[in-house]
């Protein structure tokens, strides 16, 4: 299928699979969940809206899609020591489960939040055309501001790079400039990368690894928020060390941006 190219990258972001109460992971690379969450929102659906089906053709969003994600830089954890309801007087902080309002000597809430600092993801999607015009239209205007996990994880710029690609996983291996961590190993001539894909590759050996995770949603609203699990497999592939583009990478994008496309 075609599919459309997306760059996220900024200088925090988190993908949680188990994140509830008062630690909120994160997975090491994008979800489907934040991923379909992203164009839910540049889509104008609420959380209680984001997956209910097309009512013309009956269709639930997003399903359709398959997402091939490159590691290009993986950032580091960082946790964030957050605390909320603090200071306020009491019937004016927070408010527990049952509904009634906390006591004033636990009126703070702490949390550890775990992100992804400095990481850059390069990502395949590929769905129906018509999907993927949809999605095109609506991220080059998008109801509601992108962000990468959580509000103010707010995406660098490009997040799209171009429009619609014959092979965007191709485009992955062979064209897109890497924004690694450090310059390949002068004299190298191949970098090894990280693939994360949604189907086992033709060109995966049976011993390379795989995982399930949580994180294909069912329902996003808050009262509701459920998770389905699936599996996906992991590769090192040996990319072409001229795709390295030092900090900024803008120039780099731009430059690929405006090249023709075959």
């Amino acid at each position: 299928m075609n599919g459309i190219l997306l760059r996220l990258a900024a200088p925090l972001m988190s993908f949680g699979e188990h994140a509830a109460f008062a630690y909120r992971d994160t997975l090491p690379f994008p979800t489907r969940s934040a991923l379909i969450g992203l164009f839910a929102a540049a889509d104008g659906r609420s959380r209680e809206q984001a997956l209910t089906p097309d009512p013309h053709t009956k269709a639930i969003p997003y399903t359709d899609l398959d997402i091939t994600v490159r590691v290009d830089r993986p950032g580091t954890r960082h946790t964030d020591y957050h605390t909320a309801g603090g200071g306020r007087p009491h019937k004016g902080g927070l408010i527990t489960s049952s509904g009634e309002y906390r006591a004033q000597k636990a009126s703070t809430h702490i949390s550890h939040r775990i992100y992804l600092a400095d990481a850059v993801f390069t990502l395949a999607v590929s769905a129906p055309d018509s999907l993927l015009e949809h999605l095109l239209a609506r991220l080059e205007q998008p109801a509601f501001a992108p962000y990468l996990g959580r509000r103010a994880c707010i995406p660098d710029e490009p997040l799209l790079l171009g429009g619609i690609h014959p092979d965007p996983v191709h485009q992955l291996r062979r064209h897109v400039p890497l924004s690694l961590a450090a310059p390949p190993t002068p004299g190298h001539t191949t970098v090894p990368v990280t693939f994360i894909w949604d189907h086992k590759p033709d060109h995966v050996p049976a011993a390379d690894s795989h995982r399930e995770i949580a994180d294909v949603p069912v329902d996003f609203a808050p009262t509701r928020r459920f998770h389905r699990t699936r599996r996906i497999w992991f590769t090192t592939e040996n990319l072409r060390a001229a795709l390295y583009t030092p900090r900024p990478a803008l120039p780099a994008l731009a430059t690929y941006l405006q090249a023709p496309t075959s």
